[in-house]
């Protein structure tokens, strides 16, 4: 005669308590892996977009990090960046064949920037 032994509701509840602690660990362990990940892409990003402008201008890499953090808020702050910016990231509609192509990189104006707030 086999013996059967019935789990009690307490038993029962015990165990899932115990499934959702262990589900629980592994989530924060996979949290914990995508934002490292997600680090490590932003580093990787960040070098490669560096390397990038201090290739096209070479002068940058003589600069201090507080003359850096000058130069980039007198650059890149400005309304002609982000409207350079927000015409790459936001291609016109498609046109007629006989419409004038997409502006390539040479096609963006280039005038002098002008800087906003101080000029320090």
């Amino acid at each position: 005669m086999k013996k059967t032994t019935k789990k009690t509701t307490d038993e029962k509840i015990n165990n899932v308590d115990e499934q959702m602690r262990v589900l629980a660990e592994e989530k924060k362990a996979l949290q914990r892996k995508k934002r490292e990940e997600e680090q490590e892409e932003q580093k990787q990003r960040c070098h490669r977009r560096g390397v990038n402008v201090e290739k096209q201008l070479s002068d940058l890499a003589k600069l201090t990090d507080e003359q850096f953090d000058t130069f980039a808020k007198k650059v890149l702050l400005t309304e002609q960046t982000k409207r350079i910016i927000s015409e790459i990231l936001s291609p016109p509609p498609a046109t007629p064949r006989s419409a004038k192509p997409p502006k390539s990189d040479d096609d963006f104006n280039t005038e002098q920037l002008t800087t906003q707030g101080n000029e320090s």
